[in-house]
Order: C-alpha cells, then structure tokens, then sequence
C-alpha cells in the first residue's frame, strides 16, 4: 500500500468521524461499541484464510484495518492516543523483541530460542509477573485460553506424562457430567461447571496429541454444514420440506448425504 492510498484512508476515516460533516453511524460508536465487530472481521479474515480465498483475504484485511483506524481515531477525539502513536508503540515493540535481527553481533538463533526471548523480553517490558499464570490467559477466546494455561504448566512440569493419562481425566469428567445431567437433577450451575471441565480436559488432550482444537471444531463445523446442506437439497430434490418430517424422517436423509461425502461425492 502506497503512502497516498494510505493516507486517503486515513481522510476517509477522519471525514466518517467528522462532527459535522461526517456519518451519524460511525460519530456514535465507542471502543466497547465496536468490539464485536474488530472480533467478526477477524474471524471472517480466518475463514478467507482457510478457503485460501485471495480476494476475500484482502478485503477483510482492510475491514480489519478500518476497525483499527476507527478506534484510533476515537482515541484521538478523546485525547488518548492516534494511529502514528499506534504505530510508532509497535514499530518500537518490534525492534526491542527482534536483537536478533535489528542488533549487530548477534548470533543465528532457532526457531524455539527467538520464541524463548521474545517471552523473555515481554515480561521485562511489563515487569516482573507476580504469578507464572495471571489474568492474562482469560484474555481470548475460551478454547485458546484452555490451550495457553495447557502449554505453560507444561512448560512448568505440571502436566500429564502422556495421552492416555489425560484421556482418563477427560472420561472422569464426563462421568461427573453424566451424573449432573441425569433427571433427577436440575442444577444448572453444577451442570455448567461440570461441562467447562469436561472441555477444558478435553483441550489438554487436544494438547497431548498434537491436535489444535480450536481448529479441530472449525473443520467439524464446516464439515456439519457441508453435510446439512447437502441433505437439504436432498430433500429438496424429493419435495419434502423440514416442517413436514420428524427426526427419524430427516436421518433417512442425513444418512444419504453422510455416504456421499464419504464416497467423495459432495
């Protein structure tokens, strides 16, 4: 991106953020308002991603920039913060935790070392933490938080030898599940406290066996909807309609739509 086309983004968002002349849309927002935006262009760029979609990657990029720009300049109204002071803080960021890179007389470093220094640095820049896991692995999405606090104690040497240890936490788990959820009981909250251990071990296993399970569920996602449609076409093509058939009904065509993609034919 050439300065002048940046730049004219820059105009164009100021112009949208302009107390007179701008957009009553954008003059309303706030950082809190436009949060789930910032997280819905970024899981739309991850699904571009996934697709290998070029066109799509490049499109939510920039969405994914404007929220930038916007809460930048939300920042700048109230005399926080703007865009050059963003990126300066990062340009600097980058430089401090790259030695290896921007620093003479450094030696050739791995993969793992540069990993390994890049948390080193980070912690020097915040301070000493006071505790080895802090509040700080809660900031993400719940899976990813699971995985984060996984890999530290790991790192830590509090963590299960191998898979087959954690797959017995994860069936004691879901056996105090089960016994949460049997009819005689109607405790929600134990209910739901039961449900987050069972997940959360479940991630640990993910962990143990070298699967991402953030990835894992997307794909099992992607592959339930490939699925549903392909059964809804189904029924499309045999005249029938959701509201007209029972489960039993609708598996008759789930089954189908299951063979086919096993056979490669969706």
């Amino acid at each position: 991106m050439s300065n002048t086309e940046y730049q004219r983004l820059k105009e164009v968002v100021e112009l949208l953020r302009d107390p007179i002349k701008g957009c009553p849309w954008d003059l309303e927002q706030t950082h809190e308002s436009l949060l789930k935006y910032l997280q819905e262009e970024c899981y739309e760029f991850i699904h571009s991603v996934e697709t290998k979609n070029f066109k799509e990657m490049e499109e939510e990029l920039g969405d994914i920039l404007l929220q930038v720009l916007l809460h930048s300049a939300i920042a700048k109204n109230n005399g926080e913060f703007d865009i050059e002071s963003v990126c300066k803080r990062l340009a600097d960021k980058m430089i401090h935790r790259h030695p290896h890179v921007f620093k003479e007389g450094t030696s050739n470093l791995t993969v793992s070392e540069v990993l390994d220094n890049w948390d080193n640095l980070k912690e020097e820049e915040k301070g000493k933490k006071a505790r080895e896991i802090d509040e700080t692995y809660l900031f993400f999405p719940a899976i990813t938080s699971a995985l984060k606090i996984g890999k530290k104690t790991h790192k830590i040497g509090f963590d299960w030898d191998d898979p087959s240890q954690v797959a017995y936490k994860v069936e004691e788990e879901w056996q105090e599940l089960k016994e949460e959820i049997l009819p005689t009981i109607s405790n929600k909250q134990r209910i739901q406290e039961e449900f987050g251990d069972f997940l959360f071990s479940m991630v640990q296993l993910a962990r143990h066996i070298d699967v991402d399970p953030e990835a894992a569920l997307r794909d099992a996602n992607r592959k339930f909807v490939k699925r549903f449609n392909k059964m809804e076409d189904l029924m499309e093509n045999a005249g029938v309609k959701f509201k007209e058939m029972n489960q039993k009904q609708m598996d008759v065509y789930w089954d189908q739509a299951k063979m086919m993609e096993k056979n490669g034919e969706l």
